[in-house]
């Protein structure tokens, strides 16, 4: 096959190029911007396009296939002479059914913790020796790439965003694969600018449960109070798989896992991990792995990318960066902290970053978020705000929204880093919440 990647600079995007290039196919792809990691990654396999623009002369007949990225427009000029052309155009999860339709598929959902529950299937799958494709939302250790996609392997592991599919296509990605196993962690709103009401928001995951194959699994987290109501009712060919928070407790700073077969130290901590956990073994259950074997791989996972990933240990000091962005991750990544190292000063720092997070109407859903923190700091940028085209907030609105007079707010990055480098750095822990980069900042120079 030869693939056109229309937008092929995407993190997801250029994970599919490579997976595909790295299958056989050949692959050409245009973007109006690269950035690193992706750009030196496409180097490396010569799949980077010789000059950043759109040029439609690079879409022929001899084409099989354009695939379409989130980041192109409705008028982009590759996508209207593929058009003109008639040559059949997929979305980045329209292609990745079309590879995996003839597979059993596995498709983990939920406004927050797929990643994680992504990351903890792949690593035990992988300790099991169970061979699958997947596609993952974060780099993973021990994983070359973020899509992979062969011929030999019967299983493949969707992580599910309930984001947009494509500027041609408005549904969820979520609702294109299909499973045979679905897994859903929580439902927490989100993505205000494109389901402007929670009920609008819940009937997207109302949905998937319906696009689940005849006769497959539904897992989920029986301690969310929405999936409480729409995982129980409705179909009656589902096989219902509901978990909650397994026992475990923490003992000098270790968190065990106490389970029929034996206790077990982690490497993870917090509430929100160990549900993630119980969901990824009933899954792995379905797929032949007892609970011992699960959780004997489990010990060794150290967790996906950027989800409570540790970035420094010195004595007493101890630094944590975490995808964290929505209320209910905040709240939960803070509690989780706090039980870990409850007698550390904890200092957490939040940057609003997304469209829902950046918007007035939404603060208040931050309300008591950050209540367990020693020192609870929030970062803005306004730049970031004019890029959404959203009307500006200030420091005070953030305060009411959070509930919490005694934020700290900043809007620039390079006082916020005087204010963390003027903070103790004994018995204390720094956990650092973004979906964004704090404008660029470097933690390892705090």
């Amino acid at each position: 096959m030869h693939l056109h990647f229309i937008a092929i600079g995407g993190s997801a995007m250029h994970n599919l190029a490579i997976a595909l290039h790295q299958k056989g196919d050949t692959v050409t792809g245009s973007d109006d911007e690269i950035f690193e990691p992706s750009k030196g990654r496409l180097l490396l396999l010569g799949l980077l396009p010789p000059i950043e623009g759109w040029f439609p002369e690079r879409i022929h007949a001899g084409l099989d296939a354009v695939i379409l990225g989130m980041h192109a427009k409705v008028d982009n000029p590759e996508l209207l002479r593929a058009k003109e052309l008639g040559i059949r155009i997929f979305s980045y999860p329209e292609y990745l059914y079309e590879q995996a339709k003839d597979k059993k598929r596995i498709v983990i959902g939920g406004s927050h913790g797929k990643t994680t529950i992504t990351a903890m299937i792949l690593h035990v799958l992988k300790a099991a020796g169970i061979d699958c494709d997947y596609m993952v939302g974060a780099q993973l250790e021990g994983f070359d790439v973020m899509v992979k996609l062969s011929k030999e392997a019967e299983v493949m592991i969707f992580e599910g965003d309930e984001y947009l599919t494509s500027p041609i296509d408005l549904r969820p990605k979520f609702h294109l694969y299909r499973p045979d196993i679905a897994l859903l962690s929580g439902v927490a709103w989100d993505h205000i600018n494109v389901f402007p009401t929670f009920e609008n928001y819940v009937e997207q995951f109302t949905e998937f449960i319906r696009l689940i194959t005849a006769n497959g699994t539904l897992v989920f987290c029986d301690e969310d109070e929405v999936l409480q109501q729409i995982c129980r009712e409705g179909r009656t060919d589902l096989q219902r798989l509901p978990y909650t928070t397994p026992e475990y407790q923490i003992e000098n700073g270790i968190t065990h896992l106490i389970t029929p077969e034996g206790t077990f130290p982690l490497q993870i901590f917090g509430k929100h991990n160990l549900m993630n956990m119980n969901g990824a073994r009933l899954v792995c259950n379905q797929l032949g792995v007892s609970d011992l074997r699960f959780y004997e791989a489990i010990t060794s996972f150290t967790g996906a990318s950027k989800r409570l990933e540790l970035l420094a240990m010195r004595g007493t000091f101890t630094m944590f960066k975490d995808f964290a962005h929505a209320p209910s991750k905040v709240k939960a990544t803070i509690n989780a902290v706090r039980e870990q190292y409850p007698e550390r000063t904890l200092v957490a720092c939040l940057e609003l970053h997304t469209y829902s997070s950046l918007s007035e109407g939404f603060l208040s859903h931050y309300a008591t978020t950050m209540d367990e923190a020693d020192v609870a700091i929030v970062y803005f940028n306004h730049h970031a705000i004019q890029l959404k085209r959203l009307p500006e907030i200030t420091a005070d609105q953030i305060r009411s929204g959070f509930g919490n007079p005694n934020l700290e707010v900043f809007d620039d990055s390079e006082k916020l880093k005087e204010r963390l480098g003027a903070l103790p750095r004994e018995n204390v822990v720094y956990l650092m919440m973004s979906s964004g980069n704090f404008d660029g900042m470097k933690f390892n120079l705090l």
